[in-house]
């Protein structure tokens, strides 16, 4: 019996990827995210805003094409100065390019500093959020 395609799969009219990037990987998007994924395809899971993903079997990444799975920091990629200023520089340059777009979802004043701080701990905010002057 073939097994049916990832909805990650599908979405990608069924094309394997090179790369996955997962902010709040579940046990469903996690294996889904893989399952994706060319031979030697990059997992990438970041960020800790539903906790850590699930266990990663080294077995089932070999299994599913010798896959790669990373958890990066950005403290690990700017510990040195020039690496911090490397990585701002090509930020900037792609957002000055157009190939970045920033979208800012919410302003606060400063004055409104405090408020600010307690939507972003209480998860009220998506996307950037800007203090103003």
């Amino acid at each position: 019996m073939p097994r049916r395609p990832s909805r990650a799969r599908q979405s990608t009219r069924r094309k394997p990827q090179r790369a996955s990037w997962r902010t709040r990987p579940t046990k469903a998007t996690f294996d889904a995210s893989l399952k994706c994924l060319r031979p030697r395809g990059f997992f990438v899971s970041f960020g800790t805003t539903t906790g850590a993903p699930p266990p990663v079997e080294a077995a089932t990444l070999q299994k599913l094409g010798s896959l790669y799975f990373t958890r990066p920091t950005l403290m690990t990629y700017t510990a040195k100065r020039e690496d911090l200023v490397m990585s701002a520089n090509r930020l900037f340059e792609v957002v000055l390019a157009g190939k970045v777009k920033i979208e800012i979802e919410q302003r606060f004043a400063m004055k409104d500093a405090a408020q600010a701080h307690r939507d972003l701990e209480s998860r009220k905010t998506t996307g950037s959020t800007v203090l103003l002057p």
